[in-house]
């Protein structure tokens, strides 16, 4: 299945038409239908990583401010409980815990709502253990990785630059200096597949710590490149920033 790192930004492209929207509907006209969606989204931050196994997950509004329209929104679509269990058991080096609490935050059904929008192909998701380093979810996505053999697309949902203290409102914003030197130092070590320099990108300093004040919206960035097959090479799409410190940046892997 396809490998894809989806930039998703606001929640309101969950229900707006902007260019962002209209690329992710697009994208989903495109792609197979998979068996089931495991998506790694930069909302769900745990203690010990865990994934969910419901039935029949709801639809979680984890945002505040925003009209009430968007809080009426709903994604119905299945889990995946038996996709969950078969995670669970390919990860043998690390425990992952069948959860049966959490449900769809806004990174995955935001843009789902978008790409799929009868919600009829089963969901799922996996926590992020904010506690551990980078190379630990890296190496948990190696070891699961042959979940897209047997029918899984992955999702990571988040922001390749994600400063929402910097954000600009104004209709002319334009990106921030660091912002573009961030977001374009982490496509070339992408295209060039130089995943230690991404998963080490602290090291670029001041920048790195302004593109992200905290870095939960990178996270799914590091499932995504341990997802990721050699012999695969990124298509990016939204290569664009929103609200100046927000990169919109995404792509996807094809074998």
């Amino acid at each position: 299945m396809p490998l894809l790192f989806v930039g998703h930004g606001s929640p309101m492209n969950a229900i707006v038409d902007n260019r962002f929207s209209r690329s992710w509907k697009e994208l989903g006209s495109t792609l197979p239908t998979p068996q089931a969606i495991l998506s790694i989204s930069a909302h769900w931050l745990t203690r010990g990583t865990r994934v969910l196994a419901m039935q029949q997950p709801k639809t979680i509004h984890d945002f505040g401010g925003f009209p009430e329209e968007l809080f009426a929104q709903q994604y119905p679509a299945p889990g995946a409980p038996e996709f969950a269990k078969a995670t669970q058991r390919l990860s043998t080096k690390q425990h992952i815990v069948l959860d049966d609490e959490w449900g769809f935050d806004h990174g995955t059904w935001s843009i789902l709502m978008q790409m799929f929008p009868k919600a009829h192909i089963p969901v799922y998701q996996l926590s992020i253990d904010y506690g551990k380093p980078m190379s630990y979810h890296y190496e948990l996505a190696q070891e699961i990785r042959s979940l897209r053999e047997i029918g899984v697309m992955v999702i990571g949902s988040g922001n390749i630059v994600h400063n929402l203290r910097a954000i600009n409102f104004r209709d002319d914003a334009k990106p921030y200096d660091w912002a573009i030197e961030f977001d374009s130092k982490i496509r070339e070590w992408i295209e060039n597949g130089n995943h230690a320099s991404v998963i080490e990108f602290q090291k670029l300093g001041a920048v790195a710590q302004l593109a992200h004040p905290s870095y939960d919206h990178f996270l799914p960035l590091m499932y995504v490149l341990g997802f990721q097959h050699a012999q695969e090479t990124p298509s990016f799409f939204n290569d664009d920033f929103d609200m100046s410190s927000v990169s919109m940046r995404s792509m996807i892997y094809h074998i």
